[in-house]
């Protein structure tokens, strides 16, 4: 289990650069606006500016890798660790974004963090391990019935 922290935490930050991405991007496009505008136009608009473009890549990249992870830990384990995205993101938009860390997001983040170690020490079982292969298989007998 522990060998797959590495991929939840690139999928953590890849999630959380492309959150910054995006918002740099539509900084960088102003207030929207669809008055007088085709809505397809300025959807395509969005979507191909470069900042916007890229967080959308990185996203993709983010969600491959959630896949991996998933095809490998529960999903129970792996899914909570998508909460330090929050964290990542906090702590980037107060560095780069000059965006206000006050107390109460500070006790926040604390608390995800203090969460996600909670998890990380409960465990998961890898897939592939003989009891969670036989454990899938009774479930899909039941389900089939």
């Amino acid at each position: 289990m522990a060998k797959y922290i590495p991929f939840i935490l690139f999928t953590v930050f890849t999630n959380a650069a492309a959150q910054v991405m995006l918002k740099y991007g539509m900084m960088q496009l102003g207030p929207l606006s669809f008055a007088g505008v085709n809505p397809l136009i300025k959807i395509l608009q969005i979507v191909f500016s470069p900042f916007v473009f890229l967080g959308l890549c990185t996203f993709v990249i983010s969600m491959a890798s959630h896949l991996f992870v998933l095809s490998k830990v529960e999903l129970s384990f792996a899914y909570p660790f998508l909460s330090l995205a929050y964290v990542a993101v906090a702590i980037f938009a107060y560095f780069v974004f000059r965006e206000d860390l006050n107390a109460m997001r500070i006790g926040g983040i604390a608390l995800i963090c203090i969460g996600t170690m909670f998890i990380a020490q409960g465990g998961s079982r890898i897939h592939g391990d003989d009891e969670v292969a036989s454990l899938s298989q009774n479930s899909l007998n039941e389900v089939s019935r």
